[in-house]
């Protein structure tokens, strides 16, 4: 059930749902939950690569990029911040994903399989806006036969920085497409304040849903276009994305 939508209307709006609309995905907390099992794979690579045992469950991880998650780990940790550092942690960090997943478990959120179909069979475009590197990203979704459905996105790999990586996200989509998707059609979809940030940095529009760490008031602060309790009512979430 949408809790509260404030669309933004632009001056002569008008909207073709197919090729001009983009949906920008979040993973965790949004498509997916794991269990924390990205945070289990961080600290299994922190042993084996650097042999430091050590909990890293005080980083506050919700929303942010891995890049700055492996920042604030090495600091923690007053470890190197070098190239080489990075490559090999974050090898032992895709290694030890599929394991931390299967033990965790991995579960699809409700209404995901069934918006997901629903964009192809409508020609929307499916991409991903996510703090995660490709990489895991992949093994992520893949483990759910997810990754099929994204043939581009904007990942951690670009930028550590997350409200950066829209204008990666438009240009790939642009590349595979070859259709300019303006920001007032395109919707990023996550569960945090920091998705709804990142949507407006570059004039993108933002559906909440409060299926992570946070509630439908928290996610409200930021003045979302719309805040959902979940996406199991996929009928009023393309009312929202039809609307403008």
């Amino acid at each position: 059930m949408v809790l509260l939508a404030n669309l933004r209307r632009l001056p002569n709006a008008f909207c073709f749902i197919g090729m001009k609309t983009l949906l920008l995905w979040d993973i965790d907390g949004t498509l997916l939950t794991a269990g924390g099992a990205g945070m289990r794979a961080l600290g299994v690579a922190l042993q084996r690569v650097f042999a430091i045992e050590g909990s890293i469950n005080d980083i506050d991880f919700a929303g942010r990029t891995d890049r700055w998650i492996v920042r604030q780990i090495f600091a923690k940790f007053s470890l190197p911040s070098t190239k080489e550092n990075f490559a090999r942690y974050v090898d032992g960090y895709v290694a030890a994903l599929p394991a931390a997943l299967n033990d965790r478990g991995v579960h699809l959120l409700p209404g995901v399989s069934a918006l997901l179909d629903a964009a192809l069979a409508r020609r929307v475009a499916l991409g991903l806006l996510t703090g995660n590197l490709r990489r895991g990203a992949e093994v992520k979704l893949g483990s759910r036969n997810l990754w099929r459905y994204f043939p581009f996105g904007a990942f951690a790999d670009d930028c550590e920085d997350r409200n950066l990586l829209g204008p990666y996200a438009l240009r790939r989509a642009r590349a595979h497409h070859g259709v300019d998707f303006a920001p007032a059609n395109t919707w990023v979809i996550g569960d945090t304040p920091h998705d709804v940030v990142c949507a407006h940095a570059f004039g993108a529009r933002a559906i909440a849903v409060a299926t992570g760490r946070h509630s439908v008031d928290q996610l409200q602060v930021e003045n979302p276009d719309a805040v959902f309790s979940n996406l199991d009512d996929t009928t009023a979430f393309w009312r929202v994305v039809d609307a403008v």
